[in-house]
C-alpha cells in the first residue's frame, strides 16, 4: 500500500514538473540556473520516500567560481538524493538516452544539462572538448559521475577519465561528492532511514597533465571511496539508534 501511494505521488510529480517545469524552462530555455532550481525541487522528494536526507556542504559552497564537480552513481534514487547537493551555475553531463525517457528526459535537455554519446568515443572525446570550451567562455561548472554507469550496489565502481579530462582542459579543480549507499532503500518501507550526501574539499589539477590523467582519477578514487565507506558507517549508527529508539 505505501508503495502504491509513493509511486502515484511520483507520478504526480512528474506530471506536475513537467507541465510546470517545461513551461518555466521555455522562457529561458537551457539556462544553467535550472539545475540548479530543480536540483533542490527533486530533493525535497525524498521526504516521500521516508528518507532523512542529511547534506552537507561547506559555508563558501553557493559562492566559489566554475569547478567540474564528480559524485559517485548508485542508482535512481540520486534524483532524491545526491540532487541536493548541485549549486547555482552547475549542468551536469549524462548519457544522451536520457532525453527518451518520459518526462523527465525532455525537462533534463531543457534545464541545460549535456548529453553525450558514450557509446561513440569520438564523440564522447568531442563533447568533452565542448564542455572544456564552453567553460573556458563563461561562468558555468559541470558535474560528471566518473563511473559513467549506476553501481547498483557493487560499491564505487572504476572511474572512467572524462570529467578529470576535462578539469585538466579547463584548468579547474574537482571536487568531489559523496552520497551514501542507497541500495536498501524500499518503496513499502515506511521509514528508509538516513542518508547523508557531504561535498569534500576541492582536489587541486596542479601538476597533472593529460599524460597523468588516470593518476589523478584515483587519487580523487580513493578520496570518495574512503569517505563513501565513513559515511556507511556513520548512517548504520544512525539507523541502528533510532531503531533502539523506536
Amino acid at each position: 500500500m505505501i508503495a502504491l501511494l509513493r509511486v502515484f505521488a511520483v507520478a504526480v510529480f512528474a506530471i506536475v514538473m513537467f507541465v510546470f517545469g517545461c513551461g518555466y524552462c521555455l522562457l529561458s530555455p537551457r539556462n544553467p540556473k535550472h539545475v540548479f532550481t530543480f536540483g533542490r525541487l527533486f530533493a525535497k522528494m525524498s521526504r516521500i520516500f521516508g528518507i532523512k536526507l542529511d547534506l552537507r556542504l561547506p559555508e563558501d559552497a553557493y559562492k566559489r567560481g566554475q569547478h567540474i564537480y564528480i559524485a559517485n552513481h548508485q542508482n535512481n534514487w540520486d534524483m532524491f538524493t545526491v540532487s541536493s547537493a548541485v549549486t547555482p551555475k552547475v549542468v551536469t553531463v549524462g548519457k544522451k538516452s536520457l532525453a527518451w525517457l518520459p518526462l523527465f528526459g525532455q525537462l533534463y535537455w531543457l534545464t541545460g544539462n549535456i548529453l553525450i554519446d558514450r557509446a561513440n568515443r569520438t564523440k564522447a572525446k568531442g563533447t568533452i572538448d565542448q564542455v572544456v570550451d564552453s567553460m573556458n567562455n563563461s561562468d558555468v561548472s559541470v558535474w560528471m559521475f566518473p563511473e559513467g554507469t549506476r553501481s547498483r550496489g557493487r560499491g564505487l565502481l572504476p572511474f572512467k577519465t572524462g570529467a578529470f579530462h576535462a578539469a585538466i582542459g579547463a584548468g579547474l579543480p574537482i571536487i568531489p561528492i559523496v552520497c551514501s549507499s542507497t541500495g536498501d532503500i524500499k518503496l513499502n518501507r515506511w521509514d528508509n532511514g538516513h542518508v547523508i550526501v557531504e561535498m569534500l574539499p576541492p582536489v587541486s589539477i596542479e601538476g597533472y597533465a593529460k599524460e597523468n590523467v588516470r593518476e589523478l582519477a584515483k587519487v580523487c578514487r580513493e578520496q570518495m571511496k574512503t569517505k563513501l565507506e565513513a559515511l556507511d558507517s556513520e548512517v548504520a549508527l544512525l539507523n541502528q539508534k533510532q531503531a533502539i529508539k523506536s
